[in-house]
């Protein structure tokens, strides 16, 4: 099993993952495909099913699927050109991907919420077709955006292709239990051993400058949602609260006044920071997904200002180990809020971080299986409860408490010599049999849980 550190940590835009970026890269897909097709198109279509239809105005995946279908792409969006050309479709009811003819898109005719049964291989489906001249179906593909950005075919899906089928790797630890024998045999930490099968498939040159630019676009989220205020877009009226912490924090430094529990509000005003940009359709980093975006950033950040001996250039090593964790959660189980509820997105990223925290701490592999294993268990049975369908409420406060989770269980662990009851794999298959055995309404589709008890307009 590998997955790498630039598959789970993706550089994106808001307000979801799987519900905007996903979307955005299948219709890229799709555009690709009609390329390669000899038949000759004049229009396109798509029909969004499940938590895609349930959610999807308060996630943009309407946004998000008419902007792919125009050609954008996450990693390359550009807020401006995109309201620019969002305008120029709805006046004149056509895209214009590049590569192709003009193409018949009427938004209000050609987009179709499907609020009938969830396609059968996932939560999140979606179908595009594109047309002839007389208005028929000519190409059809189905995709499913399986969370953290990642996206796949029905055929892919159904043929197993959500792993990983590349070259082999030196340490192809597909458990913790695995990881932590390999990391016994070989001396190697988790970190290192991360590393290795990252430049085994050819990352040897653009590891650590895409490890930099992970964090610098973290960062520099952060420091945009410290420096914002004003009210989120969506209906709520949500106020953004992290710049008014922050300066609240900031005029109190220096006091000695200060009770110990206020280095808590330093990472929820980091952490909420980045949700906030996030509901507002900035640009974020999936950790692994929008939605948990801001719990590892919180982290490091907190790691850095606040931490003695903390180094910048110890980074990579947590977004390494950070990653190993978070591939092991979604291989064996997920990191899906429509498949397995905030359990997967907020749990996973917490127990990311605290591996990661305890890894630049000084942790051994088994203190850092132990860290993750701590957050991750106290995540357990967390619903995707999202009031009115946006990534606002519960979601920027949960980040929060995301990340104080996160330090709790790397400061728990080291305290310790890594031997513990419950282990890593453990958790995560409980995990997963809870989202399998979780209600649908509590997993990203605004019909059950706070979604339904609190006034949403």
């Amino acid at each position: 099993m590998f997955l790498s550190v630039f598959d789970m940590f993706k550089v994106g835009v808001g307000p979801s993952s799987s519900h905007t970026m996903g979307p955005m890269v299948a219709a890229a897909r799709f555009l690709d495909q009609m390329r390669a097709s000899p038949f000759e198109f004049h229009g396109v279509r798509a029909t969004l099913h499940g938590s895609l239809a349930f959610t999807g105005v308060g996630h943009a995946t309407d946004r998000a699927t008419i902007l792919g279908l125009a050609g954008f792409l996450p990693d390359t969006y550009d807020g401006a050109k995109a309201e620019a050309t969002l305008a120029r479709i709805k006046a004149h009811n056509v895209v214009t991907p590049e590569g192709l003819p003009e193409l018949h898109f009427d938004p209000n005719e050609d987009l179709t919420f499907d609020f009938g049964p969830n396609l059968p291989g996932h939560a999140n489906g979606m179908v595009l077709m594109a047309t002839d001249a007389q208005g028929d179906v000519t190409l059809q593909e189905t995709f499913y955006s399986i969370g953290g950005g990642f996206v796949m075919t029905e055929a892919e899906l159904a043929a197993g292709q959500d792993t990983d089928e590349g070259a082999p790797v030196p340490y192809p630890f597909k458990s913790a239990a695995e990881m932590l024998e390999m990391a016994q045999i070989s001396g190697n930490s988790i970190a290192e051993m991360k590393r290795a099968n990252e430049i085994s498939r050819g990352c040897t040159d653009s590891l650590k400058n895409g490890c930099a630019r992970i964090w610098d676009v973290m960062n520099t989220c952060i420091e945009r949602g410290l420096t914002t205020d004003g009210i989120l877009p969506g209906g709520l009226s949500v106020r953004r609260r992290a710049k008014g912490i922050h300066d609240a924090l900031q005029a109190e430094r220096g006091m000695n006044l200060n009770a110990p529990h206020t280095i808590n509000d330093w990472m929820s005003a980091y952490a909420m920071a980045v949700n906030e940009e996030n509901a507002a359709g900035g640009q974020v980093v999936t950790a692994p997904t929008n939605g948990a975006a801001g719990v590892l950033p919180a982290v490091i950040r907190y790691w850095l200002d606040h931490v003695p001996g903390a180094s910048s250039g110890k980074i990579e090593e947590f977004l390494l180990t950070a990653a190993a964790i978070g591939g092991l959660v979604k291989f064996n189980a997920s990191i899906s809020g429509a498949e397995a509820g905030c359990q997967a997105e907020v749990g996973s990223a917490s127990a990311m971080a605290a591996a990661g925290l305890c890894a630049v701490m000084g942790g051994t592999p088994e203190q850092v299986e132990n860290a993750a294993e701590i957050a991750l268990e106290h995540h357990l049975g967390m619903t995707c409860d999202p009031v009115k369908g946006l990534v606002q409420v519960p979601c920027i406060e949960r980040n929060g408490l995301g990340a104080i989770k996160a330090v709790s269980a790397a400061s728990l662990a080291l305290r310790g010599d890594g031997q513990h009851f419950v282990p890593l794999d453990a958790v995560i298959e409980t995990m997963r049999q809870t989202g399998h055995d979780m209600h649908e309404k509590y997993k990203e589709t605004s019909l059950g849980g706070l979604a339904v008890n609190v006034p949403n307009c």
